[in-house]
């Protein structure tokens, strides 16, 4: 073979070697391009799923935060207007039981309030006799109201009871006024007072008197 003809044969195993390493090399950088772009779509899912996450749990604790922080105003005021309602009733049975002392000075009408007070005595207690109890300083008006129970009593019943009037055991000095219906041989003790009768009246007629001043409870499922 000539100089020539090796030159030519050198030439072409150059040019096909060099045509292989660049379709080989162009085979791998094809290679490390789709391994490049899946690694990155691989990252690119890793880190949008984070930052998914991330938000969705911020997202949460902002949304819970703000429940609870709806929460606490709601029973902050909720306590509020319960504690400016609760002042309202309050001061309205204050307001009651400063007036309770005037009752008495209208005699008239004072000795038909202890008749009634007495009479339901009368009737709780169904005793032949009976002790009433009461102000030193009123003595005169309830013996009056003692004898128009008495009266009436025998009226609605057609029976005789007997009616005293304990002056060993007399209501305080500084009670509003009423009377305590006493039986059994003193054992059993209905106290008919003023203060007593409103008491029961700021526990039993409270509820009314809620409903009358703010109006009726929505969230209230079950009533007395």
């Amino acid at each position: 073979m000539s100089d020539d003809q090796v030159s030519s044969e050198l030439k072409k195993m150059t040019m096909f070697i060099r045509q292989e390493a660049l379709e080989k090399s162009k085979e791998i950088q094809i290679k490390a391009d789709e391994e490049f772009a899946i690694e990155k779509s691989k990252l690119v899912r890793q880190e949008t799923s984070s930052i998914d996450s991330q938000y969705e749990k911020r997202f949460k604790q902002a949304s819970m935060s703000q429940q609870i922080t709806r929460s606490t105003l709601a029973n902050k005021t909720r306590l509020k207007v319960l504690s400016a309602r609760q002042e309202l009733l309050d001061d309205l049975f204050e307001k009651a039981r400063t007036k309770l002392k005037g009752f008495a000075d209208d005699k008239k009408k004072y000795q038909e309030i202890c008749k009634n007070l007495i009479l339901e005595g009368l009737y709780a207690l169904n005793e032949n006799k009976v002790a009433v109890r009461a102000k030193k300083d009123e003595y005169d008006v309830v013996k009056k109201s003692m004898e128009d129970a008495k009266k009436e009593y025998k009226e609605n019943l057609s029976k005789e009871i007997a009616i005293e009037l304990d002056e060993k055991n007399p209501q305080p000095e500084g009670c509003s006024g009423g009377v305590s219906i006493v039986g059994t041989n003193g054992k059993v003790d209905i106290n008919n007072t003023f203060e007593e009768r409103l008491k029961l009246l700021e526990t039993d007629a409270l509820p009314m008197v809620r409903t009358q001043l703010f109006g009726k409870n929505e969230n209230r499922r079950f009533y007395d």
